[in-house]
Protein backbone atom coordinates (compact mmCIF):
# COMPACT_ATOMS: atom_id res chain seq x y z
CA UNK A 1 0.00 0.00 0.00
CA UNK A 2 2.83 2.38 0.94
CA UNK A 3 4.48 1.75 -2.43
CA UNK A 4 1.24 2.51 -4.29
CA UNK A 5 0.66 5.59 -2.18
CA UNK A 6 4.12 7.00 -2.94
CA UNK A 7 4.00 6.13 -6.62
CA UNK A 8 3.65 9.27 -8.74
CA UNK A 9 0.96 9.41 -11.44
CA UNK A 10 1.94 9.24 -15.09
CA UNK A 11 1.98 12.61 -16.82
CA UNK A 12 -1.13 13.01 -19.01
CA UNK A 13 -3.54 15.71 -20.15
CA UNK A 14 -6.61 14.41 -18.35
CA UNK A 15 -4.95 14.55 -14.93
CA UNK A 16 -3.90 18.16 -15.62
CA UNK A 17 -7.29 19.26 -16.93
CA UNK A 18 -5.93 19.90 -20.44
CA UNK A 19 -8.98 18.71 -22.34
CA UNK A 20 -8.65 20.81 -25.47
CA UNK A 21 -5.62 20.68 -27.77
CA UNK A 22 -4.67 23.72 -29.87
CA UNK A 23 -4.83 23.38 -33.68
CA UNK A 24 -1.69 22.30 -35.50
CA UNK A 25 -0.09 25.50 -36.77
CA UNK A 26 3.49 24.23 -36.69
CA UNK A 27 5.13 21.09 -38.05
CA UNK A 28 8.48 20.61 -36.37
CA UNK A 29 11.16 18.30 -37.73
CA UNK A 30 13.13 17.06 -34.74
CA UNK A 31 12.11 15.98 -31.26
CA UNK A 32 15.43 16.34 -29.45
CA UNK A 33 16.34 18.27 -26.34
CA UNK A 34 17.27 21.52 -28.06
CA UNK A 35 14.01 22.04 -29.91
CA UNK A 36 11.93 21.06 -26.89
CA UNK A 37 13.82 23.55 -24.71
CA UNK A 38 13.87 26.28 -27.34
CA UNK A 39 11.06 26.30 -29.92
CA UNK A 40 8.36 24.72 -27.77
CA UNK A 41 9.27 27.14 -24.97
CA UNK A 42 9.08 30.23 -27.18
CA UNK A 43 5.81 29.16 -28.80
CA UNK A 44 4.34 28.47 -25.36
CA UNK A 45 5.19 32.04 -24.32
CA UNK A 46 3.44 33.30 -27.48
CA UNK A 47 0.41 31.17 -26.66
CA UNK A 48 0.26 32.66 -23.17
CA UNK A 49 1.07 36.27 -24.08
CA UNK A 50 -1.03 36.88 -27.19
CA UNK A 51 -3.31 33.84 -27.36
CA UNK A 52 -1.35 32.55 -30.35
CA UNK A 53 -3.16 29.21 -29.93
CA UNK A 54 -0.53 27.17 -31.78
CA UNK A 55 -0.16 23.43 -31.50
CA UNK A 56 2.93 21.62 -32.71
CA UNK A 57 3.12 18.31 -34.55
CA UNK A 58 6.57 16.85 -34.08
CA UNK A 59 8.08 14.72 -36.85
CA UNK A 60 10.86 12.28 -36.07
CA UNK A 61 13.39 12.97 -38.86
CA UNK A 62 15.36 9.70 -38.62
CA UNK A 63 14.28 6.12 -38.02
CA UNK A 64 15.46 6.09 -34.40
CA UNK A 65 14.12 8.73 -32.07
CA UNK A 66 11.94 9.74 -29.14
CA UNK A 67 8.48 10.16 -30.67
CA UNK A 68 7.10 7.05 -28.96
CA UNK A 69 8.20 8.37 -25.55
CA UNK A 70 6.72 11.74 -26.39
CA UNK A 71 3.37 10.21 -27.33
CA UNK A 72 3.33 8.09 -24.16
CA UNK A 73 3.29 11.38 -22.21
CA UNK A 74 0.81 12.97 -24.65
CA UNK A 75 3.45 15.51 -25.70
CA UNK A 76 3.91 16.81 -22.16
CA UNK A 77 7.22 17.32 -20.36
CA UNK A 78 8.89 19.63 -17.85
CA UNK A 79 11.50 22.21 -18.78
CA UNK A 80 13.89 23.32 -16.02
CA UNK A 81 15.71 26.60 -16.63
CA UNK A 82 18.78 27.34 -14.53
CA UNK A 83 21.42 30.00 -14.83
CA UNK A 84 22.86 33.37 -13.94
CA UNK A 85 21.41 36.69 -15.07
CA UNK A 86 23.10 39.93 -14.00
CA UNK A 87 24.92 38.04 -11.23
CA UNK A 88 21.66 36.60 -9.85
CA UNK A 89 21.02 32.87 -9.74
CA UNK A 90 17.75 31.88 -11.43
CA UNK A 91 15.91 28.57 -11.25
CA UNK A 92 12.46 27.97 -12.69
CA UNK A 93 10.43 25.18 -14.23
CA UNK A 94 7.57 25.04 -16.70
CA UNK A 95 5.33 22.27 -17.98
CA UNK A 96 5.34 22.41 -21.78
CA UNK A 97 1.90 21.62 -23.20
CA UNK A 98 1.83 22.68 -26.87
CA UNK A 99 2.91 19.45 -28.60
CA UNK A 100 -0.29 17.99 -30.07
CA UNK A 101 1.23 14.76 -31.34
CA UNK A 102 4.43 13.08 -32.46
CA UNK A 103 4.71 11.31 -35.82
CA UNK A 104 7.22 8.73 -36.97
CA UNK A 105 7.11 8.70 -40.80
CA UNK A 106 9.07 5.44 -40.79
CA UNK A 107 6.14 3.73 -39.04
CA UNK A 108 3.18 5.60 -40.53
CA UNK A 109 4.05 7.52 -43.67
CA UNK A 110 0.45 8.39 -44.49
CA UNK A 111 -0.01 10.04 -41.08
CA UNK A 112 3.01 12.16 -41.95
CA UNK A 113 1.64 13.18 -45.36
CA UNK A 114 -1.73 14.00 -43.80
CA UNK A 115 -0.07 16.85 -41.94
CA UNK A 116 -0.05 18.68 -45.28
CA UNK A 117 -3.87 18.81 -45.14
CA UNK A 118 -4.06 20.67 -41.83
CA UNK A 119 -6.15 23.79 -42.46
CA UNK A 120 -4.40 26.01 -39.92
CA UNK A 121 -0.84 24.87 -40.62
CA UNK A 122 1.40 27.92 -41.14
CA UNK A 123 4.97 27.09 -40.15
CA UNK A 124 7.67 24.50 -40.67
CA UNK A 125 10.45 24.61 -38.08
CA UNK A 126 13.43 22.25 -38.00
CA UNK A 127 16.64 21.33 -36.30
CA UNK A 128 17.94 18.13 -37.82
CA UNK A 129 21.63 18.87 -36.97
CA UNK A 130 24.09 20.53 -39.34
CA UNK A 131 24.22 17.32 -41.41
CA UNK A 132 20.42 17.30 -41.77
CA UNK A 133 20.21 19.90 -44.54
CA UNK A 134 21.76 17.74 -47.23
CA UNK A 135 21.01 16.60 -50.75
CA UNK A 136 20.96 12.85 -51.28
CA UNK A 137 20.55 12.10 -54.96
CA UNK A 138 19.37 8.54 -54.31
CA UNK A 139 16.23 9.82 -52.56
CA UNK A 140 13.21 9.02 -54.72
CA UNK A 141 9.71 10.46 -54.70
CA UNK A 142 8.10 7.06 -54.10
CA UNK A 143 10.18 6.29 -50.99
CA UNK A 144 8.16 6.18 -47.77
CA UNK A 145 9.98 8.13 -46.52
CA UNK A 146 13.08 9.33 -48.39
CA UNK A 147 16.17 9.53 -46.18
CA UNK A 148 17.02 13.25 -46.12
CA UNK A 149 15.06 15.93 -44.29
CA UNK A 150 14.83 18.22 -47.38
CA UNK A 151 13.41 15.32 -49.44
CA UNK A 152 10.80 14.57 -46.76
CA UNK A 153 9.87 18.26 -46.65
CA UNK A 154 9.61 18.45 -50.44
CA UNK A 155 7.03 15.64 -50.38
CA UNK A 156 5.05 17.36 -47.60
CA UNK A 157 5.02 20.68 -49.46
CA UNK A 158 4.01 18.97 -52.70
CA UNK A 159 1.19 17.14 -50.92
CA UNK A 160 -0.07 20.45 -49.50
CA UNK A 161 0.14 22.07 -52.94
CA UNK A 162 -1.96 19.27 -54.44
CA UNK A 163 -4.49 19.09 -51.61
CA UNK A 164 -5.26 22.81 -51.64
CA UNK A 165 -4.97 23.05 -55.44
CA UNK A 166 -2.11 25.54 -55.33
CA UNK A 167 -3.96 28.09 -53.17
CA UNK A 168 -1.62 30.99 -52.48
CA UNK A 169 -2.91 31.42 -48.91
CA UNK A 170 -1.89 27.86 -48.06
CA UNK A 171 1.80 28.44 -48.53
CA UNK A 172 4.03 27.84 -45.49
CA UNK A 173 6.59 29.87 -43.59
CA UNK A 174 9.73 27.75 -43.30
CA UNK A 175 12.17 28.49 -40.47
CA UNK A 176 15.13 26.08 -40.20
CA UNK A 177 17.25 26.25 -37.03
CA UNK A 178 20.18 24.07 -38.10
CA UNK A 179 23.52 25.62 -37.17
CA UNK A 180 24.78 26.43 -40.65
CA UNK A 181 25.02 29.88 -42.16
CA UNK A 182 22.27 30.75 -44.65
CA UNK A 183 20.33 27.67 -43.52
CA UNK A 184 17.04 28.70 -45.19
CA UNK A 185 18.63 29.54 -48.52
CA UNK A 186 20.47 26.21 -48.49
CA UNK A 187 17.31 24.29 -47.61
CA UNK A 188 15.29 25.96 -50.37
CA UNK A 189 18.03 25.31 -52.91
CA UNK A 190 17.95 21.59 -52.09
CA UNK A 191 14.14 21.43 -52.24
CA UNK A 192 14.27 22.97 -55.72
CA UNK A 193 16.85 20.34 -56.67
CA UNK A 194 14.46 17.59 -55.65
CA UNK A 195 11.65 19.26 -57.59
CA UNK A 196 13.89 19.12 -60.66
CA UNK A 197 15.13 15.58 -59.97
CA UNK A 198 11.57 14.28 -59.49
CA UNK A 199 10.23 16.28 -62.48
CA UNK A 200 7.60 18.04 -60.37
CA UNK A 201 5.26 20.41 -62.19
CA UNK A 202 6.41 24.01 -62.75
CA UNK A 203 3.23 25.25 -61.06
CA UNK A 204 4.45 23.63 -57.83
CA UNK A 205 7.80 25.38 -58.16
CA UNK A 206 6.00 28.69 -58.73
CA UNK A 207 3.85 28.07 -55.62
CA UNK A 208 6.99 27.25 -53.65
CA UNK A 209 8.63 30.50 -54.77
CA UNK A 210 5.61 32.78 -54.41
CA UNK A 211 3.38 31.32 -51.69
CA UNK A 212 6.05 29.96 -49.33
CA UNK A 213 8.75 31.93 -47.55
CA UNK A 214 12.11 30.77 -46.19
CA UNK A 215 13.80 32.50 -43.25
CA UNK A 216 17.38 31.95 -42.10
CA UNK A 217 18.02 31.92 -38.38
CA UNK A 218 20.52 32.04 -35.58
CA UNK A 219 19.63 30.09 -32.42
CA UNK A 220 21.45 30.27 -29.11
CA UNK A 221 20.71 28.41 -25.89
CA UNK A 222 22.82 25.82 -24.05
CA UNK A 223 20.68 22.72 -23.49
CA UNK A 224 22.41 19.91 -21.55
CA UNK A 225 19.21 17.87 -21.93
CA UNK A 226 18.04 15.08 -19.66
CA UNK A 227 19.82 15.60 -16.31
CA UNK A 228 20.57 11.95 -15.63
CA UNK A 229 23.29 12.62 -13.02
CA UNK A 230 20.92 14.69 -10.87
CA UNK A 231 17.60 13.20 -11.88
CA UNK A 232 16.46 12.45 -8.34
CA UNK A 233 16.86 16.10 -7.34
CA UNK A 234 14.71 17.08 -10.32
CA UNK A 235 12.10 14.40 -9.65
CA UNK A 236 11.57 15.58 -6.08
CA UNK A 237 10.28 18.88 -7.49
CA UNK A 238 7.51 17.18 -9.48
CA UNK A 239 4.21 15.66 -8.43
CA UNK A 240 4.12 13.40 -11.50
CA UNK A 241 6.43 10.98 -13.29
CA UNK A 242 8.23 12.63 -16.21
CA UNK A 243 10.64 10.63 -18.38
CA UNK A 244 11.33 13.57 -20.69
CA UNK A 245 12.65 16.25 -18.34
CA UNK A 246 14.82 18.80 -20.14
CA UNK A 247 17.33 21.10 -18.45
CA UNK A 248 18.55 24.28 -20.13
CA UNK A 249 20.17 27.59 -19.34
CA UNK A 250 18.04 30.69 -18.85
CA UNK A 251 19.63 32.61 -21.74
CA UNK A 252 17.82 32.43 -25.07
CA UNK A 253 18.39 34.25 -28.36
CA UNK A 254 16.58 33.62 -31.64
CA UNK A 255 17.36 35.84 -34.62
CA UNK A 256 15.17 35.30 -37.69
CA UNK A 257 15.55 37.02 -41.03
CA UNK A 258 12.27 38.55 -42.12
CA UNK A 259 10.22 41.69 -42.49
CA UNK A 260 6.97 43.16 -41.21
CA UNK A 261 4.92 40.30 -42.61
CA UNK A 262 6.80 37.77 -40.49
CA UNK A 263 6.49 40.03 -37.44
CA UNK A 264 2.72 39.97 -37.88
CA UNK A 265 2.72 36.19 -38.18
CA UNK A 266 5.03 35.73 -35.18
CA UNK A 267 4.42 38.64 -32.76
CA UNK A 268 7.36 37.91 -30.47
CA UNK A 269 7.73 41.64 -29.87
CA UNK A 270 4.68 41.32 -27.60
CA UNK A 271 6.57 38.92 -25.29
CA UNK A 272 9.62 39.30 -23.04
CA UNK A 273 11.60 36.86 -25.18
CA UNK A 274 14.81 37.90 -26.94
CA UNK A 275 13.54 36.91 -30.38
CA UNK A 276 14.60 39.36 -33.08
CA UNK A 277 13.08 39.48 -36.56
CA UNK A 278 15.55 41.46 -38.65
CA UNK A 279 16.37 42.21 -42.27
CA UNK A 280 19.88 40.83 -41.94
CA UNK A 281 20.96 38.36 -39.26
CA UNK A 282 24.65 38.28 -40.25
CA UNK A 283 25.79 40.93 -37.70
CA UNK A 284 24.18 38.87 -34.93
CA UNK A 285 25.76 35.69 -36.21
CA UNK A 286 29.16 37.39 -36.37
CA UNK A 287 28.65 38.74 -32.84
CA UNK A 288 27.89 35.28 -31.46
CA UNK A 289 30.69 33.52 -33.35
CA UNK A 290 33.30 36.14 -32.43
CA UNK A 291 32.32 36.77 -28.79
CA UNK A 292 30.82 33.56 -27.41
CA UNK A 293 32.52 30.98 -29.62
CA UNK A 294 35.66 33.09 -29.98
CA UNK A 295 36.03 33.42 -26.22
CA UNK A 296 35.58 29.66 -25.83
CA UNK A 297 38.21 28.86 -28.43
CA UNK A 298 40.65 31.49 -27.13
CA UNK A 299 40.44 30.29 -23.54
CA UNK A 300 40.73 26.53 -24.05
CA UNK A 301 44.51 26.00 -24.63
CA UNK A 302 45.44 28.98 -22.42
CA UNK A 303 43.31 27.80 -19.51
CA UNK A 304 44.18 24.11 -19.80
CA UNK A 305 47.89 24.95 -19.78
CA UNK A 306 47.29 27.11 -16.71
CA UNK A 307 45.60 24.19 -14.93
CA UNK A 308 41.85 24.83 -15.12
CA UNK A 309 39.38 22.14 -16.13
CA UNK A 310 36.12 23.99 -16.82
CA UNK A 311 34.83 27.17 -18.40
CA UNK A 312 33.43 28.31 -15.05
CA UNK A 313 36.82 27.86 -13.34
CA UNK A 314 38.38 29.89 -16.13
CA UNK A 315 36.15 32.95 -15.77
CA UNK A 316 36.04 32.74 -11.95
CA UNK A 317 39.83 32.61 -11.58
CA UNK A 318 41.36 36.08 -11.17
CA UNK A 319 44.19 35.56 -13.65
CA UNK A 320 42.44 33.56 -16.39
CA UNK A 321 39.20 35.54 -15.90
CA UNK A 322 41.02 38.81 -16.52
CA UNK A 323 42.52 37.33 -19.70
CA UNK A 324 39.09 36.36 -21.03
CA UNK A 325 37.62 39.76 -20.14
CA UNK A 326 40.41 41.67 -21.87
CA UNK A 327 40.21 39.45 -24.96
CA UNK A 328 36.47 40.11 -25.28
CA UNK A 329 35.98 43.73 -24.20
CA UNK A 330 39.25 45.26 -25.36
CA UNK A 331 39.96 43.26 -28.52
CA UNK A 332 37.08 41.24 -30.00
CA UNK A 333 34.41 43.88 -29.40
CA UNK A 334 36.69 46.53 -30.88
CA UNK A 335 36.44 44.84 -34.29
CA UNK A 336 32.66 44.37 -34.53
CA UNK A 337 30.42 46.82 -36.46
CA UNK A 338 27.71 47.20 -33.82
CA UNK A 339 27.02 49.67 -31.02
CA UNK A 340 29.52 49.27 -28.16
CA UNK A 341 26.75 49.21 -25.53
CA UNK A 342 24.96 46.37 -27.35
CA UNK A 343 28.20 44.40 -27.75
CA UNK A 344 29.17 44.87 -24.11
CA UNK A 345 25.69 43.86 -22.94
CA UNK A 346 25.85 40.69 -25.02
CA UNK A 347 29.35 39.96 -23.72
CA UNK A 348 28.23 40.36 -20.10
CA UNK A 349 25.42 37.88 -20.77
CA UNK A 350 27.98 35.49 -22.29
CA UNK A 351 30.13 35.70 -19.14
CA UNK A 352 27.05 35.03 -17.00
CA UNK A 353 26.48 31.93 -19.09
CA UNK A 354 30.09 30.86 -18.63
CA UNK A 355 29.62 31.21 -14.83
CA UNK A 356 26.46 29.09 -14.78
CA UNK A 357 26.94 26.75 -11.78
CA UNK A 358 24.42 24.30 -13.21
CA UNK A 359 26.41 23.55 -16.36
CA UNK A 360 29.77 21.81 -16.04
CA UNK A 361 31.40 22.72 -19.33
CA UNK A 362 34.76 20.96 -19.50
CA UNK A 363 37.50 22.65 -21.48
CA UNK A 364 38.64 19.29 -22.83
CA UNK A 365 35.17 18.74 -24.30
CA UNK A 366 35.33 21.95 -26.34
CA UNK A 367 38.91 21.40 -27.53
CA UNK A 368 37.61 19.47 -30.55
CA UNK A 369 39.01 20.73 -33.88
CA UNK A 370 40.62 23.77 -32.27
CA UNK A 371 42.64 24.70 -35.37
CA UNK A 372 39.62 25.07 -37.65
CA UNK A 373 37.65 26.75 -34.85
CA UNK A 374 40.45 29.28 -34.30
CA UNK A 375 40.44 30.14 -38.01
CA UNK A 376 36.69 30.89 -38.04
CA UNK A 377 36.12 32.24 -34.54
CA UNK A 378 39.30 34.05 -33.43
CA UNK A 379 41.61 34.76 -36.35
CA UNK A 380 39.25 37.32 -38.00
CA UNK A 381 39.19 39.35 -34.76
CA UNK A 382 42.98 39.18 -34.47
CA UNK A 383 43.55 40.30 -38.07
CA UNK A 384 40.90 43.02 -38.03
CA UNK A 385 42.25 44.42 -34.75
CA UNK A 386 45.76 44.58 -36.22
CA UNK A 387 44.50 46.24 -39.40
CA UNK A 388 42.46 48.79 -37.45
CA UNK A 389 44.97 49.65 -34.71
CA UNK A 390 48.32 49.00 -36.39
CA UNK A 391 49.36 46.60 -33.62
CA UNK A 392 48.64 43.05 -32.54
CA UNK A 393 45.92 42.33 -29.94
CA UNK A 394 47.88 41.16 -26.90
CA UNK A 395 45.45 38.57 -25.57
CA UNK A 396 44.32 37.02 -28.84
CA UNK A 397 47.93 36.77 -30.00
CA UNK A 398 48.94 35.07 -26.76
CA UNK A 399 45.94 32.74 -27.18
CA UNK A 400 47.31 31.85 -30.62
CA UNK A 401 50.67 30.99 -29.06
CA UNK A 402 48.92 28.80 -26.47
CA UNK A 403 47.10 27.02 -29.29
CA UNK A 404 50.39 26.21 -31.03
CA UNK A 405 51.90 25.05 -27.72
CA UNK A 406 48.80 22.98 -26.94
CA UNK A 407 49.19 21.03 -30.19
CA UNK A 408 52.62 19.85 -29.10
CA UNK A 409 50.55 17.28 -27.22
CA UNK A 410 52.07 17.29 -23.75
CA UNK A 411 52.61 19.77 -20.93
CA UNK A 412 54.60 19.35 -17.72
CA UNK A 413 54.55 15.55 -18.01
CA UNK A 414 50.82 15.32 -18.81
CA UNK A 415 49.14 14.34 -22.10
CA UNK A 416 46.94 17.14 -23.43
CA UNK A 417 43.38 16.44 -24.68
CA UNK A 418 43.99 17.17 -28.37
CA UNK A 419 41.02 16.09 -30.48
CA UNK A 420 41.55 16.78 -34.17
CA UNK A 421 42.07 14.94 -37.42
CA UNK A 422 45.15 12.78 -37.67
CA UNK A 423 46.80 14.89 -40.36
CA UNK A 424 46.77 18.04 -38.22
CA UNK A 425 47.97 16.20 -35.12
CA UNK A 426 50.87 14.64 -37.05
CA UNK A 427 51.77 17.97 -38.67
CA UNK A 428 52.22 19.62 -35.29
CA UNK A 429 54.03 16.60 -33.90
CA UNK A 430 56.59 16.93 -36.70
CA UNK A 431 57.13 20.69 -36.43
CA UNK A 432 57.57 20.40 -32.67
CA UNK A 433 60.62 18.19 -33.29
CA UNK A 434 62.34 21.52 -33.97
CA UNK A 435 63.86 23.50 -31.11
CA UNK A 436 63.71 26.84 -32.92
CA UNK A 437 60.54 28.74 -31.99
CA UNK A 438 60.88 31.04 -35.02
CA UNK A 439 60.93 28.02 -37.32
CA UNK A 440 57.93 26.48 -35.52
CA UNK A 441 55.83 29.62 -35.83
CA UNK A 442 56.76 30.13 -39.48
CA UNK A 443 55.73 26.55 -40.29
CA UNK A 444 52.36 27.09 -38.62
CA UNK A 445 51.65 30.54 -40.03
CA UNK A 446 52.64 29.71 -43.62
CA UNK A 447 50.24 26.75 -43.81
CA UNK A 448 47.53 28.08 -46.13
CA UNK A 449 45.58 24.85 -45.76
CA UNK A 450 44.81 25.86 -42.16
CA UNK A 451 44.33 29.63 -42.54
CA UNK A 452 43.58 30.15 -46.27
CA UNK A 453 46.35 32.75 -46.33
CA UNK A 454 50.02 33.13 -45.45
CA UNK A 455 50.01 34.60 -41.94
CA UNK A 456 53.77 35.18 -41.94
CA UNK A 457 52.90 38.37 -43.84
CA UNK A 458 51.09 39.81 -40.81
CA UNK A 459 53.45 42.37 -39.30
CA UNK A 460 55.21 41.14 -36.11
CA UNK A 461 52.93 38.09 -35.73
CA UNK A 462 55.61 35.45 -36.27
CA UNK A 463 58.13 37.07 -33.93
CA UNK A 464 55.45 37.72 -31.28
CA UNK A 465 54.33 34.09 -31.28
CA UNK A 466 57.93 32.84 -31.15
CA UNK A 467 58.59 35.10 -28.15
CA UNK A 468 55.41 33.91 -26.42
CA UNK A 469 56.26 30.24 -26.98
CA UNK A 470 59.73 30.71 -25.53
CA UNK A 471 58.30 32.45 -22.46
CA UNK A 472 55.60 29.78 -21.96
CA UNK A 473 58.11 26.96 -22.08
CA UNK A 474 60.67 28.67 -19.85
CA UNK A 475 58.53 30.26 -17.11
CA UNK A 476 54.95 29.00 -17.58
CA UNK A 477 51.64 30.52 -18.61
CA UNK A 478 51.18 33.18 -15.93
CA UNK A 479 54.66 34.71 -15.91
CA UNK A 480 54.99 34.14 -19.65
CA UNK A 481 51.79 36.08 -20.27
CA UNK A 482 52.88 38.94 -17.99
CA UNK A 483 56.20 39.24 -19.83
CA UNK A 484 54.41 39.09 -23.19
CA UNK A 485 52.08 41.94 -22.14
CA UNK A 486 55.08 44.13 -21.30
CA UNK A 487 56.58 43.57 -24.75
CA UNK A 488 53.42 43.55 -26.89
Amino acid sequence: MTELKNKKPVLNRLSLGLKKKPPIKIVQFGEGNFLRAFVEYTIQQLNKSVDFNAGIAVVQPIDRGMVDMLNEQEGLYTLFLKGIQKSKEIQQKELITNIVKGINPYKDFQEYLDLAKEEELQFIISNTTEAGISYIKSDKMDMQPPSSFPAKLTLLLHERFKHFKGASDKGLTIIPCELINHNAETLKEIILKYALLWKLDSTFVNWLNLACSFHSTLVDRIVPGYPKDDIEAYNTQLEYKDNLIVAAEVFLLWVIEGGEDLKRKLPFHKTDLDVKIVDNMQPYRTRKVRILNGAHTSMVPFSLLYGNETVKETVDNVFTGEFVNKAIFEEINDTLPMEKAELDSFAEAVLDRFRNPFIKHKLADIALNSISKFKVRVLPSLLEYEAKNGKLPTNLTFAFACLIRFYKGDWQGEILPINDNEGIINYFKNIWKNKDYNLITNCVLSNKEYWEEDLTKVKNLSSALAFALAEIDSIGIKDGYNNFRKKY
